[in-house]
């Protein structure tokens, strides 16, 4: 098997993009195509080893692009996860959680969602977006249980047992924190 050309990190994407580094790999296998995927907070774009350098830039910003135009379709706004808060509740709670306000916030850091019953406001972390809606859903049904229940009792967990991915949302979420507490590997070594 042919040796692999080297792995090219870029140091920072393109002005305004959203993720830390840029990883080009090239592929000597490849010969006409171009694709990427996010990978953590790191974007990796795969091409063709024959590319030129200008050539690579441009794939660079176009998949970039590409990347951002599905992810921003794929981001529920607001009025959207006030419209799913109500279907989850009508679906598991026969409807009695019924919130003032759902809305995404970015000064979660260190929990996935807060609940205010007495305001009957519900706010999940920015970190969710991006996530399968399983674990969306089951975060938000949680902080719904949360005004209908405040604290963490059996009562609460009873609320939660009628959704049928609670054990997998909660193993994600897990996994997730989990993830985030592992030491992260060298960068490569300048050559």
């Amino acid at each position: 098997m042919p040796a692999q050309p080297p792995r090219r990190p870029t140091t920072a994407p393109p002005a305004g993009r959203r993720t830390s580094a840029v990883e080009v790999r090239r592929s000597t296998r490849r010969r006409r195509t171009v694709s990427a995927y996010r990978e953590g907070d790191r974007t990796i774009v795969l091409i063709p080893a024959r590319m030129s350098e200008a050539e690579e830039r441009r794939w660079v910003t176009v998949m970039l692009d590409r990347l951002a135009a599905q992810e921003s379709r794929r981001r529920v706004g607001d009025s959207e996860l006030a419209e799913r808060a109500e279907r989850l509740s009508d679906q598991y709670l026969d409807g009695r959680a019924r919130p003032a306000s759902v809305r995404w916030v970015t000064n979660q850091n260190t929990r996935w969602g807060s609940c205010t019953p007495a305001e009957g406001s519900i706010r999940l972390s920015h970190r969710l977006q991006g996530m399968p809606e399983y674990v969306v859903d089951y975060v938000l049904l949680h902080e719904l249980a949360h005004l209908l229940v405040p604290g963490h009792g059996p009562r609460f967990w009873r609320l939660l047992e009628s959704y049928p991915r609670t054990e997998r949302a909660r193993g994600y979420l897990e996994g997730v924190v989990a993830a985030g507490r592992l030491p992260q590997p060298p960068g490569p070594t300048a050559g």
